[in-house]
């Protein structure tokens, strides 16, 4: 068996687990859809930025003027242009977080195939080890791209408004996904080859995921958090692969080029750092085992 047949027999297994099980999935999209639905409608930030209809109408034209131009650059400076609504700024922050979500949960498979035996099978077959490791990266980017597509026709539904940028733009947006699904499903595989538990791994996941969402500008945007706060959120993947799908998105002709190069430059940056250390965990570990 050669190798692509073995990577290709092993992704459709894992893929297999996934659609033969619908709770999963509706489980790992319940928490982005709370936040996106509940938060993003309930808190709404650019409406804060905004003055009444009520009360600009008792205001001179010329003071109108001047307060709408201020708030406006205000708007801009904070999300990119001033017609921007948060929910919709949100739901796009969301995307991202689904990833996080599904590839930090990766590593829990390693962990019930080797509680089940079906690990030390895999070791025991005449096949390259390392298939054992890309299968699961290969469907779990499988598994987070559909997911937020899901998640990107749910926020249609409830009156997100995009604007992409076109012919490129939802391209480069799937692409920023899937090098940060790689990056973050080949170091959650590595560390539940490391722990040999899932108890250990499901501690690991709860204790990144929530700090790696808040620390990052999917929910708000990175120059509104303290100066310490935003220096972590600047070494967040998730910040980068974030920005880079707004740009494609939700920008559209407004779009920064050199921000969105900048953005999935820094995305496969850290998706090789982490494929490297995976890769390198992952093989001490597996020929030990």
């Amino acid at each position: 068996m050669d190798v692509l047949t073995e990577v290709r027999v092993l992704t459709m297994r894992e893929l297999k687990k996934w659609y033969r099980s619908p709770f999963l999935l509706v489980f790992t999209l319940v928490q982005p859809v709370l936040w996106m639905g509940l938060f993003g409608k309930a808190f709404n930030l650019t409406g804060f930025l905004r003055i009444p209809n009520e009360i600009l109408d008792q205001l001179p034209p010329a003071a109108t003027s001047q307060i709408a131009s201020v708030f406006n650059s205000i708007l801009t400076r904070f999300f990119g242009r001033a017609d921007i609504d948060y929910f919709s700024y949100i739901s796009l922050g969301m995307l991202s977080i689904t990833v996080l979500f599904t590839s930090m949960s990766s590593g829990m498979g390693i962990a019930w195939d080797r509680r089940l035996g079906f690990l030390n099978k895999l070791l025991a077959a005449p096949i390259w080890r390392g298939s054992i490791i890309v299968s699961k990266v290969l469907a779990t980017v499988v598994r987070s791209v559909l997911q937020a597509s899901l998640l990107l026709l749910l926020a249609l539904a409830l009156g997100a408004r995009f604007n992409p940028l076109l012919p490129l733009g939802p391209l480069i947006a799937v692409a920023a996904l899937c090098i940060l699904a790689v990056g973050l499903s080949s170091f959650s595989i590595a560390v539940g080859l490391r722990l040999k538990s899932w108890e250990s791994q499901a501690a690991v996941m709860n204790l990144l995921n929530l700090p790696l969402m808040f620390a990052s500008n999917a929910l708000y945007p990175v120059s509104l958090m303290p100066p310490w706060l935003q220096t972590i959120a600047l070494a967040n993947p998730i910040s980068y692969a974030v920005d880079a799908v707004r740009q494609t998105l939700l920008l559209g002709q407004a779009a920064n080029t050199a921000i969105l190069i900048t953005d999935m430059a820094a995305v496969s940056l850290f998706a090789a750092f982490f494929t490297a250390v995976g890769t390198y965990l992952a093989g001490t570990t597996l020929k030990k085992t």
